[in-house]
């Protein structure tokens, strides 16, 4: 059955109705059979035409035991017969019945989605990290419990929004956890936060998770917990304060090589696999002659140890990654000659 019928929060007003209904029918029904020996057909027509008081008359003369029970059944089913029609019809005129079809079909979309990024809250830590996501094209999901930022998504913009507790996890499965390629929980309580990490690495082991921490005591439950990367956005923040004083010209040059999306200048991270066939289990010095596109900056070995400016030596094996600087037109041209979505 359409999971959209087994809806029972929304439907139950609906389906209280439609029993009782059914109840009644069927009792008056029964009863008429009874106690006057009629067929199915006519028991069923006198039932609906007590009930409903249309003012038809009697399919045939009643007993006298058929009328107590006529006016039994009248007493007994008026109200709640009245009642049941009223909320159904309301139900339909309200267009509640739209509104979650609407929303229906909206997750149905959603569930659809694959190699996307799922951000849980749109905080000030998660506005920020999709502004940056969506300036490199990737596709992002936002869950939300604010129904206007919900509604603001939905009205306009076109990057998927998904309401509900980011701690649930049949709401994750609806939002393509299991197809997703990452996921950044951004929710003001670590407690949430550790949950989510818990619930996202359950339902997809091999999902790269992010997670937001307030509290530094909280960074090593997360990460046991599943999270790979870890960020105290207030700690980070103070941090780069004090280093802009420290070497500004240095983390002037670095803020200008992050990335944002307009920057001329960016980095870049080329997993092995990525590579052309002909250049896996290569050096770095084949790289750097055939494809002197970009400054190879760094290298990320398969045991996730990072060199700076790596030996033109360095192989490239398995499950590294190689570190490129360059202009956003280099990065681009690079990306084309080895056939990386961007």
């Amino acid at each position: 059955m359409n999971r959209m019928l087994l809806n029972f929060s929304l439907f139950s007003k609906v389906l209280y109705s439609l029993v009782v209904l059914l109840i009644i029918v069927i009792a008056g029904t029964i009863g008429y059979m009874f106690f006057e020996g009629w067929s199915v057909l006519d028991s069923f027509y006198q039932t609906i035409i007590t009930v409903s008081t249309v003012g038809f008359g009697e399919v045939e003369k009643l007993s006298n035991a058929g009328k107590l029970f006529t006016a039994f059944l009248i007493i007994t089913s008026f109200g709640t017969f009245a009642y049941a029609v009223t909320s159904i019809t309301g139900y339909i005129l309200s267009g509640d019945y739209r509104t979650y079809f609407r929303e229906y079909k909206y997750m149905k979309n959603i569930e659809t989605l694959t190699n996307h990024v799922i951000i849980c809250g749109h905080g000030r830590v998660g506005s920020t990290a999709l502004e940056t996501l969506m300036a490199h094209k990737h596709k992002c999901l936002v869950i939300e419990q604010d129904l206007d930022i919900v509604s603001h998504f939905r009205t306009k913009t076109d990057i998927n929004c998904a309401e509900g507790d980011a701690t649930n996890d049949e709401l994750l499965l609806k939002c393509g956890i299991k197809s997703a390629k990452a996921l950044i929980t951004t929710l003001p309580s670590d407690a949430d936060n550790l949950f989510v990490v818990l619930t996202a690495k359950e339902l997809n082991p091999k999902l790269k998770i992010i997670a937001r921490a307030s509290k530094s005591s909280s960074v090593k439950k997360l990460k046991i917990a599943g999270a790979e990367n870890v960020i105290m956005p207030d700690s980070l923040g103070g941090s780069h304060m004090a280093q802009l004083v420290a070497t500004p010209d240095v983390l002037e040059f670095i803020d200008e090589i992050l990335i944002e999306g307009e920057n001329k200048i960016n980095l870049e991270s080329i997993d092995f696999k990525d590579l052309p066939s002909d250049f896996q289990f290569k050096k770095i010095s084949d790289l750097k002659k055939d494809f002197p596109v970009c400054n190879i900056i760094g290298f990320k070995n398969a045991n996730g140890d990072f060199l700076i400016n790596p030996n033109d030596d360095t192989e490239i094996m398995p499950n590294c990654k190689i570190i490129v600087l360059g202009s956003g037109d280099e990065i681009s041209k690079l990306n084309q000659i080895f056939g990386i979505e961007q």
